[in-house]
């Protein structure tokens, strides 16, 4: 009997028995609509860490200052980081294409009869935006001229215009932080919220000697933070490792001691985050995989009730010349279209459901903007291993079928 025909009369059975056959795909279905979604919202859920890191600027290296210890336990962090380290790294890193030191306030911003405080208040140097992969949506930046003679100059985010300006045009108006009058020169290109719904363009920067010498009125030199970008995604790494070097020989610190600075990449930072939401999608696609195996034993049960139910038929067929394989081969056919069928169906219910709950998330919270990920790979291996479910415990009963004696099956009432 040729593999067409054992393909019909599988179909041809499964067929009379509609309702059954449907039943015993129904844990199949869950198993794999349960995996399918749990893979897509991991997916999804990396894909958004990934762009929300990747909109903090192209191969961003952050450097810190390290955090004191006393008596074991971390307080503030120690004032280590100067702006002539941030220079360095833009001249004598080879793989560090821009830097800039970060120095951090807090002020009312005021402008006529309008104040508001912005969420993000920065003293930078003028590669900031090269750093940041930020463009300006009119006007200009800060350059070096400014930052030498601590320019009154601002640059700032949409939210900041819609606040203060609303249908003025901020570039030439004058603002005050604090007591200090500064002059609008740019306005920066709208980024959004970030994925903790966080105001990204609810932002201020001022040239960083500005910061210290009009709003904290001293002559320190110490930045809070350093910036830096590396040439080309490659090139993070080396970025890294040269950031380290250099650092080190400039903060005179000897080999083998701990350095006074901690260096931190989006690209690191983004394989941690990926690591942890691809080991908690593993985990919970694995708990979902429960149900495949009792989708298995629901089609075991169930085929063994049919070869029962079908002795006599069985037996009539081996009468007129159907070999074993052929009879295992029948019901190694239905399993697997049972399981196949189940898969398909799963499937569609799961890719349905992911995206249900990604646009439902996306709804709850204005802020985020998860990306609806359909992995096809995971759908092939959904759909392949949904048929090796329904051969795996459809091997069992067609080959209790196969080995049934024709005579006392003929016999079997």
């Amino acid at each position: 009997m040729n593999l067409w025909n054992t393909i019909r009369i599988a179909l041809r059975s499964l067929a009379k028995n509609r309702m059954r056959a449907a039943l015993t795909t129904l844990g199949v279905v869950i198993g794999i609509a349960a995996v399918m979604a749990m893979v897509s919202i991991g997916q999804s859920a990396t894909g958004l860490v990934r762009g929300e890191l990747q909109g903090l600027g192209t191969n961003v290296i952050i450097v810190f200052p390290k955090m004191r210890e006393r008596g074991g336990v971390q307080s503030n962090r120690s004032v280590t980081l100067t702006a002539e380290d941030a220079e360095a790294l833009r001249r004598e890193c080879p793989a560090v294409a821009a830097s800039s030191g970060l120095v951090g306030f807090g002020s009312q911003v005021v402008y006529g009869g309008v104040n508001w405080q912005p969420k993000e208040s920065l003293g930078v140097a003028p590669s900031y935006l090269t750093v940041r992969s930020w463009e300006l949506r009119r006007g200009g930046f800060f350059g070096e001229r400014e930052i030498r003679s601590a320019e009154k100059v601002c640059v700032i985010g949409q939210t900041l215009v819609a606040k203060l300006f609303q249908t003025i045009d901020p570039i030439g108006e004058k603002i005050r932080i604090g007591n200090t009058p500064f002059r609008v020169i740019g306005v920066l290109e709208a980024k959004g919220a970030n994925m903790v719904g966080e105001d990204q363009d609810d932002v201020l920067l001022v040239p960083y000697t500005a910061v210290q010498k009009r709003i904290f009125g001293n002559q320190f030199k110490s930045v809070n933070a350093i910036m830096a970008s590396a040439r080309t995604p490659e090139l993070t790494p080396m970025a890294t490792t040269e950031i380290r070097q250099l650092l080190r020989e400039r903060h005179d610190i000897a080999p083998g001691r701990p350095a006074d600075f901690e260096v931190q990449s989006t690209t690191e930072i983004a394989n941690v985050l990926g690591v942890i939401t691809g080991s908690m999608t593993a985990m919970l696609a694995s708990i979902a995989a429960i149900s495949l195996g009792v989708g298995g034993v629901g089609i075991m049960n169930i085929m063994l009730v049919s070869v029962t139910e079908r002795t006599r038929e069985i037996g009539v067929r081996m009468a007129v010349g159907a070999r074993g394989r052929d009879i295992l081969r029948q019901f190694l056919i239905e399993a697997v279209v049972l399981s196949v069928m189940g898969g398909t169906i799963g499937l569609l219910l799961g890719i349905g459901g992911s995206v249900g709950v990604i646009k439902l998330i996306n709804a709850w919270s204005p802020g985020t903007d998860w990306p609806v990920v359909v992995s096809f790979p995971a759908a092939a291996t959904a759909i392949g291993f949904s048929a090796a479910v329904g051969i795996f415990f459809g091997f069992y009963p067609a080959r209790k079928a196969s080995r049934l004696d024709p005579i006392d099956a003929l016999r079997y009432e």
